[in-house]
């Protein structure tokens, strides 16, 4: 059983270090920051779309633009779209479970805001809809997603594929980029004197 868990770790641990040399990513990802703080200096906001862990992955990390992540300062507004457990059934039961997300797009979706979407095949159709309401309005679009991209590749700005298969490894690859973007975040617009 040790062995196991050790090669877990190492697993973990070679995919995150494969990050460090995929200029791609790295690049892209900084892209994001900056459009993120343009979106906040701006007065928008950060919404996020996923489900499952995704949607747990999402929750966690708009607690902490809208909380704090390192330190004390204002809160920035972000919401990850499938905390309102009325509208969500609802919708799901009247509409489609396909429209949760998009539906509560064009709600509260602004031009220049940014939507994050998160799914490891990268082909959850009710993330994919909520890009394509975030284009129609002008929003930025992120697809965090694993290897290949899925179908929302073709409807993001930008694609944070983490090269793997593994969902649990991607989804951890997800969790210390979206930290990172909030730690960043919050030193460009709150830097400490």
């Amino acid at each position: 059983m040790i062995q196991h868990i050790k090669s877990r770790i190492q697993a973990s641990i070679d995919l995150k270090t494969s990050l460090l040399s995929n200029d791609v990513i790295l690049n892209t990802f900084q892209s994001i920051v900056n459009d993120i703080v343009t979106c906040y200096k701006n007065d928008g906001k950060v919404l996020w779309a996923g489900n499952g862990g995704s949607a747990a992955d999402a929750q966690h990390l708009a607690a902490e633009l809208t909380g704090r992540f390192y330190y004390d300062r204002p809160p920035l507004f972000s919401e990850a779209l499938h905390v309102n457990t009325s509208y969500t059934t609802a919708v799901a039961n009247d509409y489609s479970y396909d429209v949760i997300f998009s539906r509560l797009t064009k709600a509260m979706g602004r031009k220049g805001d940014v939507l994050i979407g998160l799914s490891t095949s990268g082909n959850s159709t009710n993330v994919i809809k909520a890009l394509e309401v975030a284009n129609e309005i002008g929003m930025v679009t992120v697809a965090f997603t694993g290897e290949t991209g899925g179908k929302m590749k073709d409807y993001a700005k930008y694609l944070v594929n983490i090269p793997s298969k593994d969902t649990p490894r991607i989804q951890e690859c997800h969790m210390i980029l979206g930290h990172t973007i909030c730690e960043l975040v919050e030193i460009a617009l709150f830097p400490k004197l």
